[in-house]
Order: structure tokens, then sequence, then C-alpha cells
């Protein structure tokens, strides 16, 4: 039976390749950024702005390859707080003219700059006044004798991409729609950051899945809450007692909150460490709970979110972690169970 093992090589090989002319391209096209070519970033950053505070809806066009990069870079756009749709150049000219507004800008993508449909489009909302942002194929730089493309003149500001090859000698957009992408993603970034954007407003853009829950409070998921369901215990109580005032709920976590006399939370004791002590020697549940108890345990504010209980539990392997108010009194204790339970974390850790 012949072997593959040549041809795979050579193939991962040549995947190694494709994937170090597209990384070099992005880290080209961000070095351009520290020479003349920033100054149109930042001039195309303003023009974003500018259109979201009024307001207005960034309009992204292009057609083929370049239409789905632009259309990816509209919903960054939308995810970070800047209103955003693509428009499809062609049907712009049969009817969806009307969705332009004089406080909108507009995003023309193309990698010659000389598409017909993209360099109408942009000709026709020009006479209209609206600002263009154009990202075509060239150099980032001033360059004796390259002429500015048709879709450039017509733009407020003209960002390039460089002068590229595709990956692999591909005839396909690969290096090209990559970096066009990257740039637009630095667009939308670089105008959320300018305006503030932060982790609360894109929680309220992203309820749903897996993203969505990592930015609720960790309140949310509070199934045991002081003063509801689960008892705090002063530290100076022996263990069988804390045990007692425990058993008072029907379902309890797997540790108990135990507090000073100031209602500070002091340490925890859980099932793991009760278990222990048993086994050693059952005289042990008569000595006072401060003695055996975990000090200072590691809490998370009250204002904290899903990911921060996510993070902490893998890195610390806490299967129990106490929530605690601006002056360190507890307010609840999240079980590891409930990130599991929403698929945050694996059961097995």
């Amino acid at each position: 039976m012949p072997s593959h093992a040549p041809r795979r090589h050579d193939e991962i090989e040549f995947a190694r390749g494709v994937l170090r002319e597209e990384s070099a391209a992005v880290a080209s096209l961000g070095d351009s950024l520290a020479g003349d070519a920033g100054g149109r970033f930042v001039a195309a950053v303003d023009l974003i702005e500018a259109c979201a505070e009024r307001g207005g809806t960034v309009l992204t066009s292009g057609l083929g390859k370049s239409g789905l990069i632009g259309a990816k870079i509209s919903a960054t756009f939308a995810s970070l707080g800047v209103p955003s749709h693509s428009v499809h150049p062609s049907e712009a000219a049969h009817g969806d003219l009307g969705r332009f507004r004089a406080c909108d800008t507009v995003l023309c993508i193309s990698n010659s700059g000389e598409t017909d449909e993209v360099v109408n489009l942009a000709a026709i909302v020009r006479q209209d006044g609206l600002p263009i942002i154009s990202i075509t194929c060239g150099p980032t730089g001033d360059e004796p004798g390259w002429a500015p493309r048709s879709l450039e003149r017509l733009a407020t500001v003209a960002l390039r991409i460089g002068r590229l090859t595709e990956a692999g000698s591909s005839m396909a957009p690969t290096t090209t729609t990559t970096a066009t992408l990257a740039l637009g993603d630095a667009l939308a970034l670089a105008a959320a950051r300018r305006r503030g954007f932060g982790a609360a407003d894109f929680a309220r853009r992203h309820p749903g899945g897996a993203l969505g829950a990592l930015l609720r409070p960790v309140t949310d998921l509070l199934r045991f809450v002081v003063g509801k369901n689960l008892p705090v215990i002063r530290e100076d109580v022996t263990v069988e007692s804390a045990l007692r005032e425990a058993s008072v709920v029907a379902r309890r976590p797997g540790a108990l909150l135990l507090v000073d006399g100031g209602g500070v939370l002091s340490g925890i004791l859980t099932d793991g460490d009760v278990r222990r002590l048993i086994l050693r020697d059952r005289r042990e549940l008569d000595r006072p709970a401060r003695e055996v108890m975990t000090r200072a345990p590691r809490t998370l504010p009250h204002t904290a979110l899903v990911r921060d209980a996510e993070r902490m539990v893998r890195e610390f392997r806490q299967d129990e972690i106490p929530v605690v108010d601006e002056s360190g009194r507890p307010v609840g204790i999240l079980d590891v169970q409930d990130l599991v339970a929403m698929r945050l974390v694996d059961g097995e850790q």
C-alpha cells in the first residue's frame, strides 16, 4: 500500500507557507501605519466616529469577495456599537440608494479600485455629500508613477493594503482579503475604543450564547444567596454546630461561609474539609470552625462578570467561589456546577 507521508508533508509545508504569507501581509500593513498611512487611518476613524455620534450608519459595499469581507466588517462595527449594514453595489442602483442618508458614511472596498459597480456607487453618494472611505490594493506610501485609482479619487479618505500577491500563487483572493479584513477590524476597534465602548456595552449587544453568558453579572448565576437559602455562620462556633446551622436549608452548596464578628467573610469550610476531619478523628468536630477553615479564600466581588468566575475556576480549580460585597460581607456562593451547566467549563476540571 503506497505511503502518503511525502504528500502529507508537502501539503503541510504548503499550508504553512500560505499562512506565513498572509501573516506577513497583515504585519506589513500594521508597520505601514507608522508612516503616512497612519494619518489616513486616523482620518478614517474620525469619519466613523463622527458618523456614529450624529446617529448615522456606516454602510459597507463591495463586489464578490470584497463584498463578503465588507459584510464581515459591517458586522464587526455593529457588534462594537457603530450602526452598520452592507449594501450590494448593484442593488443600490435598483432601489437600495434609499438606504443612504445624509448622516451616513460609506466604506467602499475594491481590490483594483476600478470595479465599475463600486466606483459608480461612490460617484453617486459623493454627489450627495456623503463621506467615503475606500480600501484598495496599492502602495501604502507615496510611490512615484503610481496613479490613484478611480475609487480613490472619489474617496474622502483613501486607504490601501499594500501591493500584495495572493498566497500560494493563487488566482483567488487570499492575502488581499485577509489584509482588508484586518484593516476593517482595526478601524472598527479603534472607533469603538475612541467612543469608550466597553464590556458592558458589548454584553448588551450579545445576550445569547456562550459569549453572552460570560458577560453576564456573576450574581445572575447565584443559586445560593445569603438571606435566602444560604446561612452565614460565625467562625467561633464548633464545626458540628456549623454543620447543624447549615442543615436548616433543604439544599446547600459544597462549602460553608464563615464570618467574623463584623459579618465579614473570614473563611470557608468545604465538604472535603469536613470529611477529612471525621476520618482523622471525629472529636475534631468539637473544635472551633476558625481553627480548621480555609482562611482568606479567593473571592469575587459582587460586581464581577461570569467570565471572571470562569477564569478563576480554570486557573485555580476552585469549586466553590464566595461572592462578597464592597465591605467583604458574603452575598452568595457560586458553585462550579453552575458553570458546568452552562457549558462554560468542563465538569472534569
